[in-house]
């Protein structure tokens, strides 16, 4: 998105701020001043790429370090993207190399193995994750997850060699313990190393030293079995959960990322095959039937039917030809096209959808920073529980051998990654399935507002209605049809480029009618024309018109909707014409689709009573406020607000910045402008008024499913940690509370990608 080309009125919303607070007005600068971490948006914003990072806990605490140093002023390492975005001092961007060093440093004393650096403009999306497989097939013959299979593999068949030579009756009774040995070295070698590693930079409460004092306490117990089978058990429930995370976020990474790799470039009459980033405006490119329109750009030659689903959620192909405007990501069905690039690939839609969801993923809810909270006392208390456990009740009942076995199983199931990574993947999968809708997000914060909304409050026009004007009805006297009024009137109106004039224009074509040239036209400014025809002199225009030439309306009905175009021929009112905006006919059904989720509805229109109250009629709106002006509307929200609760507005996104900024949630409706997405929570790339309900319903099973993982691990954990005091559970149930429960939440949180409607 260009920056430079924000309007005037905009009130930027800052997406990376993790404070809590609401963002629709600037920050005060007294209110509102706490750690440096939630709002000083001031200095240098870059992100890098964190490359092998295996776990949610630890990434949560590589950002609390990364943000404790001084040259950084904000700090987010969301793990679904597996991106740091940073706000750092001008005076630390002028070195930046040495402090992603420090970065670097950081990251590698929680997790070895991980590699940060700046991300290029070409890093994005999907090819995160092209890049971290480059880097492990540069470096292994095999990929990090093979080799982990072929190690579960072997550690498989020695554990159950281990177990037939136990349970046989054989002699040598050191060759089982000897088995177990080698198959623990093999499935937990890795971890016993990089415990040790931790361990000496003072990361005592990971995931692998747990691990490895649990199992290395079952050895100690003489439960050899047991802890080669529980570190079994660990890693095919870390093999299954890393698969079901990376495929998560390949997924989709696959649904918002539209960006192509390479554009056609036409040179005279040959082409040439370039790198999409390469394209500069005013190149022309050919797009042939089935590609995606790689750039936003002009068609300059052929016809087509474009498929706009992957953006705006649309499900029928609009037609497209020579001087139509066309959007990046948008799928040429049919004839081949010329694009003349108006944007480049930085500028153009797909890239500032990705850009949105990327952002958006980096905006953490309260349920997420409440859980990343919760974690850090977590660990410490469950592991304080398991010593407790293991000497109090050993000291009265002098049973060591139960009672530290059961300490084990604590240790086993401290270790908060489920919580951790569940939460923050439930949401990132929630932006996913709304961008899936042409719904875009601005962040886990505008999700988590939608489920507290308790009226929505829309603009009418281009909102519920069509925003075009279109002859609804037609009235005539005196043995004139209603052919007759509408040529006569078409003849006068037909080189009129006011909406009105053309719309009654449009309806003469549609009815194929013949319209006649005047022969004199003369317009009367604010009243109408006045022409003359083959029939006589003609008056077209509105009522103040008619009182001029003393025109006689006494036959005319009252008009409670709309406007009318009244026609007299050579001094004799003839008829009328009601035209009136179009109201969606998707309208009445989303309207009652927000009933059903107990919403009430409102609309603020500058228009007339009488017209508002015939589009509330139409569509079901509970409340009707007309006849306001811009500022009135934002007035009028609040005072609902204040009699209601909280409020979520829609509108065009550019006439209504104030108010899209003012409400609790704002959403502009069908609209790419700069001004929109900069104004509102979120963005519907379609005009159709099924995305309000469906992003309230993405929003409900997005929570829905955050909080379902959330109680699912504790209680999960919480229950064998009873079974356990009771002397019930075993440490293989515990890998089930700790990598089973992470699995299933991983599971859960990206079902939403494929629910229905």
């Amino acid at each position: 998105m260009d920056k430079s080309k924000k309007e005037p009125y905009q009130i930027q919303k800052i997406d990376s701020c993790n404070c809590g607070h609401e963002h629709h007005q600037e920050h005060p600068t007294e209110e509102h001043s706490h750690s440096k971490n939630s709002c000083n948006s001031n200095g240098v914003k870059f992100t890098c790429l964190i490359e092998h990072l295996g776990c949610a806990n630890c990434a949560a605490k590589m950002e609390r370090r990364i943000n404790d140093l001084p040259e950084v002023n904000a700090a987010t390492l969301t793990f679904a993207t597996k991106q740091l975005r940073v706000i750092i001092t001008p005076e630390a961007a002028r070195n930046e190399t040495a402090l992603i060093e420090k970065f670097q440093d950081i990251c590698s004393s929680i997790e070895s193995e991980v590699i940060v650096s700046k991300q290029q403009t070409s890093q994005k999306g999907k090819k995160i994750l092209q890049i971290n497989k480059e880097h492990s097939l540069e470096k292994n013959r095999f990929s990090e997850q093979q080799l982990d299979l072929i190690s579960i593999i072997i550690g498989i068949i020695l554990f159950a060699i281990g177990e037939i030579l136990e349970n046989a009756d054989i002699k040598v009774s050191l060759l089982p313990s000897v088995i177990f040995i080698i198959a623990y070295l093999i499935l937990g070698g890795q971890i016993l190393f990089t415990a040790l590693k931790n361990l000496i930079k003072g990361q005592v409460f990971d995931e692998n030293f747990l691990m490895s004092i649990a199992t290395l306490g079952a050895f100690a117990i003489g439960n050899f079995p047991e802890a080669v089978g529980v570190m079994l058990f660990y890693r095919i429930g870390e093999y299954f959960e890393e698969v079901a995370v990376s495929r998560s976020r390949s997924q989709i990474m696959d649904t918002v990322d539209l960006r192509p790799e390479v554009v056609t470039l036409v040179i005279g009459k040959d082409t040439k095959t370039i790198a999409a980033e390469d394209a500069q405006p005013n190149d022309i490119l050919l797009v042939r039937p089935g590609d995606r329109i790689p750039l936003d750009g002009i068609i300059i030659d052929g016809e087509s039917r474009l498929d706009t689903s992957p953006i705006t959620g649309e499900p029928v192909p609009v037609k497209a030809s020579i001087g139509d405007s066309v959007t990046s990501g948008c799928i040429n069905t049919s004839g081949q096209l010329k694009i003349r690039v108006e944007k480049s690939l930085e500028n153009s839609m797909v890239t500032r959808i990705l850009d949105s969801v990327e952002n958006a993923a980096a905006s953490k809810p309260k349920i997420d920073r409440f859980i990343t909270r919760f974690s850090r006392i977590y660990t410490p208390f469950v592991v304080i529980v398991a010593l407790s456990t293991a000497l109090i009740p050993s000291l009265f009942t002098g049973n060591w051998h139960q009672w530290i076995y059961t300490a084990l199983t604590f240790l086993v199931i401290s270790c908060p990654c489920a919580l951790v990574l569940s939460v923050p993947l439930a949401f990132f999968s929630g932006i996913g399935a709304g961008s899936k809708k042409g719904i875009l997000f601005k962040g886990g914060v505008s999700i988590e507002a939608l489920n507290n909304i308790s009226t929505v409050i829309l603009d009418k026009t281009g909102t519920i209605t069509k925003g075009n004007f279109v002859v609804q009805e037609i009235i005539s006297f005196h043995n004139y049809t209603q052919e007759d009024i509408l040529r006569l009137c078409a003849s006068c109106e037909q080189h009129s480029t006011h909406p009105i004039g053309v719309s009654i224009s449009a309806a003469a074509h549609e009815k194929g009618l013949v319209l006649e040239n005047p022969s004199s036209i003369k317009e009367i400014a604010g009243h109408g024309i006045q022409a003359t025809l083959s029939c006589g002199e003609i008056l077209v225009g509105n009522k103040k018109l008619m009182k001029k030439f003393h025109i006689d309306l006494s036959n005319c009905k009252e008009i409670i909707y709309g406007s009318e175009i009244f026609a007299a021929l050579n001094g004799t009112f003839i008829g009328f014409l009601l035209i009136s905006d179009t109201v969606k006919p998707e309208a009445a059904n989303a309207i009652s689709i927000l009933k059903k989720y107990h919403m009430k509805t409102a609309m603020l229109t500058g228009d007339t009573q009488e017209s508002a109250k015939t589009v509330a009629n139409k569509t079901g709106i509970d409340e009707i406020y007309a006849k306001l002006l811009p500022e009135e509307k934002l007035t009028k929200l609040q005072e609902i607000r204040v009699n209601n609760g909280a409020v979520m507005f829609v509108g065009d996104g550019i006439n209504d910045a104030p108010v899209l900024a003012g409400a609790d949630v704002g959403a502009a409706m069908g609209s790419g402008a700069d001004a929109a997405i900069e104004a509102a929570d979120i963005v519907f790339m379609t005009s159709n008024m099924q995305a309000i309900p469906d992003s309230i319903r993405i929003a409900k099973s997005t929570t829905r499913i955050a909080w379902q993982n959330v109680v699912f691990a504790l209680v999960i954990k919480a229950f064998v940690m009873l079974l356990g005091l009771v002397g019930h559970a075993s440490m293989w149930m515990a890998v089930f509370a700790d990598s089973g429960v992470a699995m299933l939440c991983v599971l859960n949180s990206i079902r939403i990608l494929y629910k229905k409607n």
